[in-house]
C-alpha cells in the first residue's frame, strides 16, 4: 500500500512510519518540523526513519496550508492515510489558543477533504483521551459522553470526531478515531512527564508533580501504540449500517488505544527514579488548569474488534526510555 502519515516526523508519525517501511508499504511524510519543541529531535527522528530503507518520501509542509498540500501531493497515489500530525500538549493550548484552531481545525478540514477528493480507501486519524474531560466514570469507554471537554485542546480532538462523523456520513469515507492515552518510549517528546522528569532527575533539579501527585494515567508504550494503529489502518470500518465502536451507524468508528491500566504519578516517578538510580526532588503544585486527574482506557473494543494486547507496562518501559535518554540526550 502507498500510505500518506502526517506528523511523520512527531513521535507517534515516526514510529508507524517505520513500521510501515519495514513491512513492505510505501509511505508519503508530512510534516512542518515546527519549533513547538527542538526541531532537531524530529530531523534526527526522519533520518532513523530513512535508515529502514524502503520507498519513503518527505514533504516539509503544513497540512493546515491547503495549496501546499495539494502541490507536494499533486500526481501521487494515496491509498490509506494516518492522520498523526496535530498541535500538541493541554497546557500550551492555554497560551497559544490560534495554533490549534488552524492545526487541529483547519488542518484537519483538510485531510478530509483530501481523502474525499482521492477516494481513499480508510483514513485514521488522533483524537486523544482528553476529550473525556472530567469524566468520573472509569475507565474511560468509546460509549461515554465527551461533549465537557475542559482544555482548548480537548475541544479541538472532538471537534475533529465530529467532522470526521460527518464526512463519513455525507461521503461515506471509512474513517477512524484513536484516542491516545499517554504515549512515553524513546524518541519521545520533550514536553512529555517520562522526559521532563528523567532530564530534571539526572541533572539534580526539581520535578514540578501537580494536584499533589494524586493524579493517575493511563501510561502507553509507543510499541504498543504503533501496533494499535497498524492493526486499525489495516481494518477499515465497514459501510454496513451496522453500530460502530463510539456508536455511529456510519463508516466512522471510535477506538481507545491505552495500556488499561491506571498508574498514580508517585508510583510512576518511584519507576524512573529506580532506572535513574537517584532520587527526585519534587516541587509540588496545584492543579493545572486544563488538566484532569485521572486517565484510564477501556479497551474492550478495539481488543475485541482487532485483537489489540498492549504488553508493555512502566516497570518495563521506563527504564527502556531512560537508557534511550542517557544514550541519546544525556551529557
Amino acid at each position: 500500500m502507498r500510505i500518506l502519515v502526517t506528523g511523520a516526523a512527531g513521535f507517534i508519525g515516526a514510529a508507524v512510519s517505520q513500521r510501515l517501511l519495514e513491512r513492505g508499504d510505501s509511505v508519503i511524510g508530512i510534516d512542518n518540523c515546527n519549533d513547538y519543541y527542538d526541531p532537531a529531535l524530529k530531523e534526527a527522528r526522519l533520518d532513523r526513519v530513512r535508515g529502514v530503507g524502503g520507498d519513503f518520501t518527505f514533504h516539509k509542509i503544513d497540512f493546515a496550508d491547503m495549496a501546499a498540500l495539494e502541490a507536494a501531493l499533486d500526481g501521487e497515489r494515496i491509498d490509506r492515510i494516518v492522520h498523526l500530525g496535530a498541535q500538541a500538549g493541554v497546557r500550551y493550548s492555554l497560551e497559544n489558543p490560534a495554533a490549534y484552531v488552524q492545526s487541529n481545525l483547519v488542518g484537519h478540514a483538510n485531510m478530509l477533504e483530501l481523502a474525499r477528493n482521492r477516494k481513499v480507501e480508510h483514513m485514521v486519524y488522533a483524537s486523544s483521551s482528553s476529550v473525556y474531560g472530567g469524566n468520573d466514570k472509569v475507565p474511560f469507554s468509546v460509549e461515554d459522553r465527551a461533549d465537557h471537554p475542559v482544555s482548548l485542546y480537548a475541544a479541538t480532538k472532538r471537534a475533529d470526531e465530529m467532522l470526521s462523523e460527518s464526512y463519513a456520513h455525507l461521503y461515506r469515507i471509512p474513517l477512524t478515531g484513536l484516542r491516545f492515552f499517554t504515549v512515553y518510549g524513546p524518541w519521545g517528546r520533550p514536553d512529555m512527564a517520562a522526559w521532563l522528569f528523567t532530564e530534571a532527575i539526572l541533572s539534580g533539579r526539581p520535578i514540578t508533580v501537580f494536584n499533589k501527585g494524586e493524579m493517575w494515567r493511563d501510561f502507553t508504550y509507543i510499541d504498543d501504540i504503533v501496533s494499535g494503529v497498524i492493526a486499525v489502518l489495516d481494518n477499515p470500518p465497514a459501510d454496513d449500517g451496522a453500530a460502530k465502536p463510539g456508536g455511529s451507524t456510519k463508516p466512522h468508528a471510535l477506538y481507545n488505544i491505552g495500556n488499561n491500566r491506571s498508574e498514580k504519578l508517585t508510583d510512576f516517578i518511584a519507576v524512573l527514579e529506580d532506572a535513574c538510580g537517584q532520587k527526585a526532588q519534587i516541587d509540588w503544585q496545584p492543579m493545572q488548569a486544563g488538566d484532569v486527574p485521572r486517565t484510564y482506557a477501556d479497551i474492550d473494543a478495539i481488543s475485541r474488534d482487532l485483537g489489540y494486547a498492549p504488553t508493555t507496562d512502566i516497570a518495563d518501559g521506563l527504564p527502556r526510555f531512560v537508557e534511550w535518554y542517557r544514550g541519546n540526550q544525556g551529557d
